[in-house]
């Protein structure tokens, strides 16, 4: 199996390798690069290679380039941070994609998968270029739990909120799970009719509300169901629309 590894991290692309050699010792790697315009150089005068190990986001720019020129040929492993609407498009249409930093078990599951799908089809790589380029996120998300994957709902989420830096959502159900996408980004996929934005930290749907105090003037205090282990207050700015959201007004 001729290996192509495309990565501008040298220490990434040094522990790939070493992993390869240990689970895969029949392997070859045949180049490691860097660049979108390396890649591009490399592709025109060599074979293409059997598979693919790809960052996406390289020195001189996003990996999808490659596609759009019509350059790649083989199946492709895809090296990524956490990217939400990535993540969807490449657990449909690629081999797999590994997380940094990457582990060595879910590389080889990714091999192995590779071997399984010799026989299939190849990826379309327009279809995946159109769901990730141009679109706004949908309204399922598929998630990584260890090596569960899942597919959440959003309209099933009582509430999104954020922690220590990291996006949740909270099920009616009372189930917590983690979100790779900004509560920003989700206010403007999620129905406004149904969902309000109380505060930088958290939003949540109109049938999650169990009681409303008044704090002050300005400011309400929301229960909600599930109880959260935070406190709900819309804050002065945006109490005003608040109120018209709960009437029905905004």
């Amino acid at each position: 199996m001729k290996i192509l590894i495309i990565e501008d991290e040298e220490a990434a692309a040094r522990r790939l390798q070493k992993m390869l050699l240990r689970i895969a010792p029949q392997s070859e790697v045949l180049q490691v690069l860097e660049s979108i315009e390396g890649t591009l150089n490399w592709l025109a005068a060599h074979p293409s290679p059997d598979l693919i190990l790809m960052d996406i986001h390289l020195a001189d720019g996003a990996s999808f380039e490659l596609f759009r020129l019509g350059r790649v040929e083989a199946p492709v492993i895809f090296i990524t941070a956490y990217d939400q609407y990535a993540l969807q498009a490449f657990r449909v249409h690629a081999i797999d994609y590994l997380l940094k930093p990457v582990k060595e078990a879910e590389l080889s599951e990714a091999l192995q998968r590779y071997e399984h799908q010799q026989k299939k089809a190849a990826p379309d790589w327009a279809a995946l270029l159109e769901s990730v380029q141009g679109s706004s996120p949908g309204k399922r998300f598929l998630i990584r739990i260890g090596q569960q994957l899942k597919v959440v709902d959003l309209e099933d989420g009582a509430y999104f909120y954020t922690e220590n830096k990291s996006t949740f959502m909270m099920s009616k159900e009372g189930k917590r799970y983690p979100l790779e996408l900004s509560l920003d980004k989700l206010e403007e996929t999620l129905d406004p009719r149904r969902y309000f934005r109380a505060n930088r930290q958290v939003i949540f749907a109109m049938e999650a509300i169990a009681e409303m105090y008044a704090v002050s003037k300005s400011r309400v205090k929301v229960a909600l169901g599930p109880e959260p282990t935070f406190e709900v207050v819309v804050s002065t700015e945006r109490s005003p629309g608040f109120k018209k959201w709960l009437t029905g007004e905004a």
